[in-house]
């Protein structure tokens, strides 16, 4: 252990410098919440939103490139996404620092988006004939470097941190919950607002796209992306704690000092219907959503325009449903939460799944009625929401499974494919959507095969209908995911096991929560003599009285000691409150009422003892020891 932590030593985020700036035990909405898991997020991902949304219509507008490169860029781009997750996976599980082992991967993924955004939207030259094989190859590079490289780097070391940052189930949720808004915020910034300013970023003439002027404004496009994407991913990495990989360290656990191998992991991962369940589910939620994102420009050109395909009313109405689509997904981002915590995150996604179906059917009626189209994507939006903000902590549950069955976790595997999944599928995405517009010889609004009704049934299809089913298999498939209902043996199992491997090698074990309140105790208490020498410093420059600026700061810590006492006591009144209430209830209850609710106790206590042997019948399977009933 000791060399170990010797090497860790070497990499500079183990430096002081690089530590985070969240000190606190527990997960807090913020700063945590608020600045490490919305604000840095949304901030860093607005860059893939505009690409996403807006740089298949700069190919096709703009740069005029091919037809077939359309379609055969990002579909055989895929292999290379894959391959970049996989090599980001590897780097994850063999990080050992401080600062965790996926939050340095946001830094380091900062100077590779500079150089990405740099090969796609500034270094190509305009393709006028003389140029096109130069803009392709620049184009390539760029497009592989982002999806592949860049995007997978930031994107799933951001994902994994939610599965990093805690083993409480509650506020596992309500940081997924946040860390998913980050998507819609940033994608709804770009679809909302881009479109209204398509004539700046796509100015036109006589409904022609000037190439000159879309070409220089988009180069100023791309420095903004590179300033704000590195501001974000910087907030992000200073706002942001791995708690579960700092307990891992901690915890003298001979098997966190090497990774384990991806072939091990992988072994487990394939033979977990949980996980399998979970990891289809992310393949279907990101391709109907990519379906429907790679289109909805396409598609209100063609539904809602006359068959005109005319540019900036058709972006007008992109940008309007994309409006009023967010309304709803910021409702169901307050009700998410609460309803997981009320039914579980399995079952709260699996009804969301049915309502999304519903909402998508209801747009097939009349895809021409921008108010019928409207409430469809309403109603899809709001159902989608618990799979939007709930899907990551449903990740975490499983890996905990996996940890507690097995031993060891599958984060590295497990967020290599997850980034796969999501960075891929816009690949697949895009590379389908460009073979419909191939199909009907789509080069911009000079098409005069997509002015056509089977073109707009063609986009129908795969704005509406993609997603649609998408949502109706996962609804299905989530109608078997159990996994939650271990959660709370799986989380004694982990600490078992962690206790037994630390007295097997002579070391005092101090469980995680324990140990990051102590942490956080010396953290305030580090701060408060900071405090005080700051000013006494300032005092002695300024020539000022440092005893009484002392004791006036002791006066303000006495006052926030009161406050903090006074809320833990009303916290303490109100539990005792509860549970005398609870009391009263149960003397006035009648004998048959008593007996009822002694039969409802004693149902839920043997279906919990029935949950416990079938946990313990999974780690005997693996050789390890059972949890002991309470």
């Amino acid at each position: 252990m000791a060399q170990t932590n010797q090497k860790a030593k070497k990499s500079i985020f183990d430096s002081p410098i690089m530590s985070s700036k969240i000190k606190s035990a527990n997960a807090k909405i913020f700063p945590e919440g608020g600045l490490g898991y919305f604000i840095g997020p949304t901030l860093a991902l607005i860059s893939n939103s505009v690409l996403s949304g807006q740089y298949n219509q700069y190919l096709t507008d703009v740069m005029k490139v091919p037809a077939w490169f359309l379609w055969f860029l990002p579909v055989i781009s895929v292999i290379f996404v894959v391959a970049g997750n996989i090599l980001v996976g590897k780097l994850m599980d063999n990080m050992r620092t401080r600062a965790g082992k996926a939050r340095p991967l946001i830094l380091i993924s900062i100077p590779i988006s500079l150089v990405a955004l740099l090969l796609l939207l500034v270094f190509p030259p305009l393709n006028n004939g003389e140029n096109q094989l130069a803009s392709l190859i620049f184009i390539a590079i760029g497009y592989n470097m982002w999806f592949a490289i860049a995007y997978p780097f930031y994107y799933t070391s951001h994902a994994a941190l939610v599965n990093l940052s805690t083993r409480n189930s509650k506020d596992r949720s309500l940081l997924a919950t946040i860390s998913n808004a980050t998507t819609l915020a940033a994608m709804g910034l770009t679809s909302m607002i881009l479109p209204f300013a398509s004539a700046l970023f796509f100015p036109t003439e006589n409904d022609v796209v000037i190439a000159d002027k879309a070409y220089v404004a988009w180069k100023v496009i791309a420095i903004i992306m590179i300033a704000i994407t590195a501001i974000g991913a910087i907030i992000e990495f200073f706002f942001t704690r791995e708690r579960i990989t700092e307990e891992s360290i901690n915890s003298g656990v001979e098997e966190v000092k090497k990774a384990v191998p991806m072939g091990q992991q992988a072994k487990v991962c394939f033979r977990d219907k949980f996980w399998i369940m979970i990891m289809v589910f992310f393949f279907l939620y990101q391709l109907g959503g990519m379906l429907k994102n790679v289109s909805q420009i396409y598609f209100c050109r063609a539904a809602f325009t006359n068959l005109t395909l005319n540019m900036n009313e058709g972006q007008s109405f992109s940008g309007l449903l994309a409006i009023i689509g967010a309304i709803p997904t910021a409702v169901g981002m307050v009700i998410s939460w609460p309803l997981s915590n009320k039914i579980g995150k399995g079952k709260a996604i699996a009804l969301g799944a049915i309502v999304s179906t519903i909402g998508g059917a209801i747009g097939f009626i009349d895809p021409s009625n921008f108010t019928l189209v409207v409430v469809a994507f309403v109603v899809k939006a709001l159902g989608s929401t618990p799979a939007m903000y709930l899907s990551l902590a449903l990740l975490a549950d499983v890996l905990d499974h996996q940890e507690a069955k097995h031993g060891f976790r599958t984060d590295g595997l497990s967020m290599t494919i997850y980034g796969a999944i999501m960075a891929g599928m816009t690949g697949v995405a895009t590379g389908i959507m460009n073979a419909v517009l191939g199909a009907f010889d789509f080069s911009g609004m000079a098409s005069a095969g997509a002015g056509t009704e089977a073109f707009k049934w063609a986009m129908t299809f795969i704005f509406l209908g993609g997603e649609t089913v998408c949502f109706a298999i996962i609804a299905i498939i989530f109608a078997f995911m159990k996994v939650e209902k271990f959660s709370k043996f799986d989380h004694k199992a982990i600490v078992m096991d962690q206790r037994a491997a630390a007295e097997a090698e002579g070391r005092e074990y101090i469980d995680p929560q324990t140990k990051m309140k102590m942490e956080e105790e010396q953290a305030e208490a580090d701060s408060i003599a900071a405090k005080r020498q700051e000013i006494i410093d300032a005092c002695k420059a300024k020539g000022l009285d440092e005893k009484q600026a002392l004791e006036k700061f002791e006066k303000q810590l006495e006052a926030e000691r009161q406050a903090k006492e006074a809320k833990l006591q009303q916290e303490q009144a109100k539990k005792a409150a509860a549970e005398k209430a609870k009391a009263d209830a149960l003397a006035k209850m009648t004998a048959e009422q008593k007996a009822r609710y002694e039969a409802k106790i004693a149902k839920k206590l043997a279906e919990e003892e029935a949950v416990r042997a079938e946990f313990n019948k999974m780690r005997e399977a693996e050789g390890r020891q059972p949890v002991p009933a309470e």
